[in-house]
């Protein structure tokens, strides 16, 4: 059985991340928890996580967990992969920059799984040149990228930051489970 985590942010494409839960359940080896921000959570319920994954979906770092356990740990140490999708400026940044402050990137820097970040934003925050620095240096570091790729954002703008297909994302994640 493979373990993912799906990191879902708080971008306007959070809505993707329904679509791509509910084709990884349908793959039957494979488990998925869903790990919600905040913000995330105002465009997308933990319930409907939760309904489409199976499984308690969290959002809170300082939930209780069901069984004694640090729950950013306990979450991290399970996983086969981590895939945040989709991610945006701000998590990216906090990523690359050591910034662990609410539960998804405590699970990012928990955990020893790989990790597949699949960016969703405004082109002109995707190509500024500080998230273009921490983009290269979460790859330099290991961390695998799919997308974005150019198209229309939900600000109507047209250009590099729309989150890659669902299927793109899949694939991914299937490559990265087969190493």
């Amino acid at each position: 059985m493979k373990r993912i985590i799906v990191g879902v942010t708080g971008s306007i494409a959070c809505y993707r991340a329904c679509d791509l839960v509910s084709q990884l359940r349908k793959e039957s080896d494979t488990q998925v928890q869903v790990v919600m921000t905040k913000e995330a959570a105002r465009f997308v319920t933990p319930l409907t996580f939760q309904t489409l994954s199976g499984r308690k979906a969290y959002a809170d770092l300082f939930e209780a967990p069901e069984e004694w356990d640090l729950l950013h740990t306990a979450l991290s140490s399970e996983a086969d992969l981590v895939v945040v999708a989709p991610a945006t400026l701000n998590v990216i940044g906090k990523f690359a920059n050591g910034i662990c402050d609410d539960l998804l990137t405590s699970v990012l820097f928990a955990t020893r799984a790989p990790v597949l970040i699949a960016p969703a934003m405004n082109p002109a925050m995707y190509e500024h040149p500080v998230n273009q620095q921490n983009v290269a240096k979460l790859k330099k570091l290991g961390v695998q990228f799919v997308g974005p790729v150019h198209g229309e954002v939900a600000c109507r703008q047209v250009g590099m930051g729309h989150i890659a297909e669902t299927e793109a994302i899949v694939q991914a994640i299937r490559q990265e489970l087969k190493k």
